[in-house]
């Protein structure tokens, strides 16, 4: 029986090459000299600081353009509100990986709702989606592709 999983991965590596981009972009700016202003990666978070919060606004624009460059999704990016103090600025930007409980929910009805002869399960943070034919699948992959699921979705480990 033909399936195919429905994954939401970033591939990490390329977040870090962007972010150290970032950062020597910012190193070089005018509008950054004498700043103390840096991007920080850890555990899939990047960390905006800033002496400002105009300048994380800055930040965040060189931080999409870069992740455009490199492919990576920025969909991807759940941005989390700015924490300004007297001298500096705070922000966080957490990549998400993987299908939520929530979003993988709504793909399920959003198949079964269809009519195509398809049966959705959620396997941890995919979604497995298989059926008696190739071309049920393939209606069904252009189905999700469809929708805006606020993640970048891909289609893998396709099997007849």
């Amino acid at each position: 029986m033909p399936t195919f999983d429905v994954v939401a991965e970033v591939d990490l590596q390329e977040v870090r090459n962007a972010v150290d981009q970032a950062n020597r972009e910012i190193a070089t700016r005018f509008d950054f000299k004498g700043v103390n202003a840096q991007f920080d990666l850890a555990d899939g978070q990047v960390r905006l600081s800033a002496e400002q919060e105009f300048q994380l606004q800055q930040m965040m624009d060189i931080l999409r353009q870069k992740l455009t460059k490199r492919k990576v999704d920025i969909d991807c990016m759940e941005v989390d509100e700015p924490v300004t103090t007297l001298n500096a600025a705070r922000q966080e930007v957490h990549i998400k990986q993987g299908v939520d409980t929530e979003t993988a929910k709504r793909m399920v009805k959003k198949l079964k709702g269809s009519k195509l002869k398809v049966q959705a399960q959620i396997q941890g943070d995919q979604v497995r989606v298989s059926g008696k034919s190739r071309d049920d699948l393939q209606s069904a992959i252009a189905l999700l592709r469809e929708v805006d699921w606020q993640l970048p979705i891909q289609f893998t480990n396709f099997r007849d």
